[in-house]
């Protein structure tokens, strides 16, 4: 059977179709995965950006925090330890009621350079650091335990190991923002703290017994003041690689976890 020149003519031309057609799949193809990887870097460079600039919000905060932790140690704890120091070597004074005064006096006078000793410690970024996050929380549940309004409590599990002092200084941020939000609007009677020192994992979970509140309107776009605290802190957390989640009930507390994988970046295991 003979092939005419017109059956030669639509083979070739079939071939050249399916020769184009697979051109032009393999084109869409490499275009496609050129959006994707287009989009990809779009997205890392997003993403990187707004690590520096959350990086450069954190290092202007820890400077203002360290120079008014300065401020206090070398003027108004200074000022105030002056005011004690002149208060005991008053005279002896006869009137009764003079000397009750002087004497209450002192007592304030010394309570408030202990507030703000205490103060002044936990804003500190070096002496936070020095101490390290377990004992910097710890520090931070004594003080807030020291005003007698809120019982505190903390359980360690596992065996204690360190994280390069960046991370633990977020994480001791994080903390202390979820303490400062209990005892602002929480109505809360205790503070629960577990550390869990995890093969695999580092877990902070912060736990109070307060009012509650309505994480809903969290997911709202209108709401962009209400739970601006919670998106820093969620955003420091992704700052290094942690996973943080909150969750309340109104009427039965609120409870914050903080996960941080270990990923062989712990250090000074101890």
């Amino acid at each position: 059977m003979e092939i005419s020149e017109l059956d030669i003519v639509i083979i070739v031309g079939v071939i050249i179709f399916i020769i184009l057609g697979v051109l032009v799949i393999l084109f869409l193809g490499v275009s496609h995965k050129r959006k994707l990887l287009y989009r990809e870097h779009l997205y890392k460079l997003e993403f990187n950006k707004k690590q520096e600039v959350l990086n450069a919000q954190l290092e202007i905060q820890e400077q203002t925090l360290k120079n008014i932790s300065q401020e206090i140690h070398d003027n108004i704890g200074q000022a105030l330890s002056l005011a004690k120091l002149n208060l005991n070597t008053m005279p002896i004074i006869n009137d009764e009621l003079s000397q009750q005064k002087i004497l209450n006096s002192k007592e304030l006078v010394s309570k408030a350079i202990t507030d703000l000793r205490d103060l002044s410690r936990s804003l500190d970024t070096d002496y936070v650091q020095e101490m390290g996050l377990q004992r910097a929380i710890e520090y931070e549940l004594e003080i807030i335990k020291k005003t007698g309004t809120i019982e505190t409590a903390m359980i360690i599990e596992g065996s204690m190991f360190r994280f390069e002092k960046q991370k633990e200084l977020i994480l001791f941020r994080i903390a202390q923002e979820t303490f400062n939000n209990i005892l602002k609007h929480a109505n809360a009677k205790s503070i629960n703290v577990n550390i869990n020192y995890g093969v695999s994992a580092f877990a902070l979970i912060i736990k109070d017994d307060g009012k509650g509140i309505d994480l809903q309107p969290l997911n709202e776009e209108k709401n962009n003041n209400f739970g601006l605290g919670i998106r820093n802190m969620n955003s420091r957390a992704k700052l290094i690689g942690a996973d943080f989640n909150m969750s309340s009930k109104i009427g039965e507390g609120t409870e914050v976890k903080i996960i941080l994988l270990n990923e062989g970046n712990n250090e000074n295991k101890q």
